[in-house]
């Protein structure tokens, strides 16, 4: 487990939120009621506290290692990609009724943005990424649950410069499945697990496809298709989302804010 991260932001003088404040502007803000999504990502406000928030603490996963590291960093509020309820969340003993009682001693309120959070225009981890990456002229990409969830850009970039800055920019090696063309020209980007969705986004025409993650059997369809893949690891390819919405929301609310690193290396 590491330390905490090193976007700490503390804005002087320092302040309260109220809760229900900062929530209301969040589902706003990523249009949460509009966005479909999974079943159970359930996003929003996934647990409250007493109403207050004077700190924010961000992660990728919500899990009992990061709610711990939360409580250390003396946040009231987590702000996740992945919330709790991914599976089934019952019966709460063992570490399930120890991860409860943490939650509602250390008054910690957890809101969680999944797909809502993928797509936003300019907070997202798609929008982050391509950003980070240093695409321009970004136009909609990955057509999923009603709305397009990536984003893809024309360029003229070398596949190992690629894979280089790819590389640099999330602190991850990636794993290359180089079906295509030494020259990328036209690359789409779905952060997160979309590999097994090969086929969906050589359909729209991209010769270069990056996201997190995917099963073995795409490295052979990689190559049928001409499509070269990028894995970038799907915990490194999202930690830009929490970030970027952690900081506007610290700055809006006048309330610091860390980010928690706790990679899965996946």
């Amino acid at each position: 487990m590491r330390a905490l991260g090193d976007w700490l932001c503390f804005p002087s003088p320092m302040a309260t939120a109220q809760l229900a404040a900062l929530v209301r502007h969040c589902d706003t803000l990523l249009r949460t009621a509009e966005v479909n999504d999974w079943d159970r990502a359930h996003n929003g406000l996934q647990v409250e506290n007493d109403g207050r928030v004077t700190r924010i603490a961000a992660a990728v996963d919500t899990s009992l290692a990061t709610v711990k590291l939360a409580i250390a960093a003396k946040a009231d509020l987590l702000i996740v990609h992945h919330g709790l309820f991914w599976s089934d969340t019952v019966p709460w003993t063992g570490k399930r009724r120890e991860l409860q009682r943490l939650l509602i001693e250390h008054n910690l309120a957890i809101y969680s943005s999944h797909l809502p959070l993928d797509l936003h225009p300019k907070l997202g981890n798609n929008a982050q990424l391509a950003a980070a990456l240093g695409f321009k002229k970004l136009k909609p990409f990955f057509f999923e649950k009603g709305a397009h969830i990536g984003l893809q850009t024309t360029t003229n970039v070398s596949l190992n410069e690629l894979l280089a800055r790819l590389g640099r920019v999330t602190g991850f090696q990636a794993t290359l499945l180089p079906g295509g063309a030494k020259q990328c020209r036209r690359i789409g980007i779905v952060t997160g697990g979309a590999g097994a969705e090969l086929k969906k986004a050589a359909a729209e025409g991209v010769d270069t496809f990056i996201t997190g993650e995917g099963p073995h059997w795409t490295f052979a369809l990689a190559e049928e298709l001409g499509l070269n893949v990028l894995y970038g690891g799907h915990y490194a390819t999202e930690t830009f989302g929490v970030k970027a919405l952690a900081a506007h929301l610290a700055q809006k609310f006048r309330v610091s804010w860390t980010f928690l690193d706790h990679p899965t290396g996946l």
